[in-house]
């Protein structure tokens, strides 16, 4: 039996590190830039303070962290760093379903 493993529902957990560059808004100017992409990919998604999670088909996972990663470079830094986790599954759940009791919390 051929599994359709573009069927089985993935999440990515992806940091992009800019390095070198001279400011905090250098910094954070590439790093907008690079979740603006995800922004228009259409995935849902939630950034956080670390890296940003994103949900979506493996094989669109794959092709937007390519992309965020040669927007970084293409901003004229001279090294980036891309740090990714991926997990697939057919029960993987969603990250509301993960986390989403906490935020309810948090903001009690």
């Amino acid at each position: 039996m051929k599994i359709d493993v573009d069927a089985i529902p993935s999440a990515m957990a992806i940091q992009c590190l800019p390095m070198g560059l001279g400011t905090k808004a250098e910094t954070y100017a590439v790093v907008d830039s690079v979740i603006k992409l995800i922004e228009e990919s259409g995935l849902s998604y939630e950034v956080g303070p670390f890296e940003t999670v994103v949900e979506g088909p493996l094989p669109r996972l794959l092709e937007l962290a390519g992309q965020m990663h040669r927007r970084m470079l293409e901003s004229g830094i001279n090294t980036a760093a891309s740090y990714i986790k991926l997990w697939s599954g057919t029960d993987l759940g969603s990250s509301e379903e993960k986390v989403g009791k906490y935020r309810k919390n948090a903001s009690s």
